[in-house]
């Protein structure tokens, strides 16, 4: 029997925002994808931060809106949860390259245990939170 991985999208998430990071926050408010792009060095940049990592200044970077496509390029499956996840297990956790060369850490929801693979092609997930932002997730492209 292949085992299910549950998708967490009932866990209730709590999560902090910072000031440099809220484009990030807003744009998933219409359930948009944004990443920093240092204009200098031609390059994105994730997770939000307040400067380029590139040049170390703050004027050299801003934000474009990218698909959220990507591939997987590792994953573990949680069965042991922290105790906002505890009775969701097992859920699966990707690091995802984007297709503009970033990686992004989310959920990877829709998906059995005997489906999800590094290399595996994926689209965003959004998930609504109560605050009226969205959480982005990952599901397998079918």
């Amino acid at each position: 029997m292949a085992v299910k991985l549950n998708n967490t999208l009932g866990v209730r998430r709590d999560i902090k925002h910072y000031d440099f990071g809220m484009p990030f926050w807003e744009a998933t408010r219409q359930k948009k994808l944004v990443i920093q792009y240092c204009k200098i060095a031609k390059k994105y940049q994730h997770f939000p931060r307040p400067v380029s990592i590139f040049t170390g200044r703050r004027r050299d970077i801003e934000w474009r809106e990218v698909s959220g496509k990507g591939t997987v390029f590792s994953f573990t499956v949680a069965h042991r949860g922290p105790p906002a996840f505890q009775g969701a297990e097992p859920y699966a956790i990707a690091s995802v390259t984007l297709d503009v060369g970033v990686n992004v850490i989310a959920n990877v929801v829709h998906c059995g245990l005997g489906e999800i693979a590094i290399g595996m092609k994926v689209k965003p997930l959004w998930l609504p939170l109560a605050n009226g932002t969205h959480l982005l997730m990952f599901e397998p492209v079918r």
